[in-house]
């Protein structure tokens, strides 16, 4: 017969889906961000994308031109999955994306 020990699966169970829900909640966050930029984000001659008050119903006068910025939350986790993307991209290409490439040294 074999013993489980389901406290230490439960737990373990549970750990698991903790860390998820932290993983979802990053997406999601990011996901609110994007969204929040697209919305309030008009070019700099004010052509293009939200840039006219009827496709924002719910904005207020008062608040028209003002982006809320990101929490420092958000910013770590954008910073994190950039980080994960720039390194597994790097990962894939190996040596063959910086064999070629000499760079620059800026002097001061």
């Amino acid at each position: 017969m074999i013993r489980v020990d389901i406290d230490k699966t439960l737990r373990r169970a549970l750990q698991r889906l903790e860390s998820e829900q932290a993983r979802i909640q990053r997406q999601i966050t990011g996901l609110r961000n994007a969204l929040q930029a697209l919305q309030g984000g008009a070019s700099a001659n004010g052509v293009g994308r939200g840039s006219r008050e009827e496709s924002h119903p719910r904005r207020s006068a008062a608040g028209r031109g003002r982006r809320r910025g990101m929490s420092a939350a958000a910013r770590k986790a954008v910073s994190i999955r950039m980080k994960a993307y720039w390194a597994k991209r790097r990962a894939k290409n190996g040596a063959k994306a910086t064999a070629g490439k000499a760079r620059k040294k800026s002097g001061a």
